[in-house]
């Protein structure tokens, strides 16, 4: 039997129109709830495991922007820019040959960026620690300079093995090895443990000041935008309003990293493709290159790199801030505004 046309009134007085979500409920504010105690172990550890996907990933991601950048660095003329490199590659080998490197990239990357963001949480409470809240409040910009400095540094130790393979791999004119595990037998059989770590002063002269501007800029880009553009306390956005910070500030911080790291940058693809002479040292070898290559040898590739950096660095930053907010975590820097009394 049909419903009568008086049932069908009252029942369509009782329904709200459907929509997917409320106003309100789109524009919830993300407050993090996780049961992970900030500045815990559990919480270093969550950090470190963001850290190696955001790297990792993106690192390899971005495999074949870094290894044209490489090739270019030890020979300028090989292409005429990353777009001449990508169909030159692309048509003589294909995707596999643009992925060259690829295994020791996502591998070294990984190992560096557990270390590097883990070590940064940790640093940073540790030498709060030692300062006291206040000042450690009031130097904030320091505090940021120092912590990132010394996971930095941890960080290289773990990547250097990995990047000493991963450039040897891209930059040789012919194929250094045919595997992975066979690129790791052939540098231990000619140049033992200093093969994999004769690259690690240059890495960390890169690496260091990298990290330094990449974290100390990102805290404070993230602050200036709460403060100057949205003009609220972080806590009152929402969870995709607070990546997209997180992305923009990335990106910033990324286009700086480039500049500063990138002679060092040169230096690490050149060191670990040439070749020593008798009795030369690494510091020599170093040196030598440098006076070869020129000012504007030593700037080879800039464009390319600042492409990379500044995609890697927005990219690694929204990974690692969204499995932060996966685990119920806050989003990086920005804190929310003191509530006044």
């Amino acid at each position: 039997m049909l419903p009568s046309t008086q049932t069908l009134s009252a029942f369509k007085g009782t329904q709200k129109p459907f929509v997917a979500f409320s106003p309100a409920e789109k524009r919830q504010p993300f407050v993090a709830h996780s049961t992970i105690e900030v500045n815990s172990a559990k919480y270093f550890y969550t950090c470190a495991i963001g850290g190696a996907m955001a790297c990792g990933l993106t690192h390899y991601a971005l495999t074949p922007v870094d290894m044209l950048k490489c090739r270019m660095q030890v020979n300028k003329n090989l292409y005429k820019g990353i777009f001449d490199g990508f169909k030159k590659v692309s048509s003589a080998e294909g995707l596999k040959g643009l992925y060259l490197g690829g295994a020791p990239t996502i591998i070294g990357y990984s190992l560096q960026g557990m270390g590097k963001y883990g070590f940064y949480e940790y640093f940073k409470h540790l030498y709060s620690g030692f300062v006291g809240d206040e000042a450690a409040a009031k130097y904030k910009t320091l505090l940021y300079l120092s912590a990132s400095a010394s996971a930095e540094f941890i960080a290289d130790v773990l990547l250097c093995p990995m990047e000493a393979l991963k450039v040897k791999t891209q930059t040789s004119t012919t194929p250094f090895a045919t595997s992975f595990l066979g690129g790791v037998r052939k540098i231990n059989a000619a140049e033992g443990l200093n093969g994999f770590y004769k690259g690690l002063t240059p890495l960390w002269l890169r690496q260091i000041p990298y990290t330094m501007v990449k974290f100390a800029t990102f805290e404070k880009t993230v602050e200036a935008i709460y403060k100057h553009v949205l003009s609220k306390p972080k806590d009152q956005y929402t969870k995709t309003e607070q990546l997209g910070v997180t992305f923009a500030a990335g990106y910033f911080a990324g286009i700086f990293c480039a500049i500063v790291s990138h002679p060092a940058d040169t230096l690490v693809s050149k060191l670990n493709n040439a070749a020593k002479a008798e009795g030369e040292s690494t510091g020599a070898l170093a040196m030598r290159i440098l006076k070869d290559l020129g000012f504007a040898g030593v700037w080879a590739g800039l464009g390319p790199r600042i492409f990379m950096i500044g995609t890697l660095t927005a990219l690694q930053w929204f990974i690692y801030d969204s499995f932060k907010v996966q685990t119920g975590l806050p989003t990086t820097g920005g804190a929310a505004a003191p509530k006044k009394e």
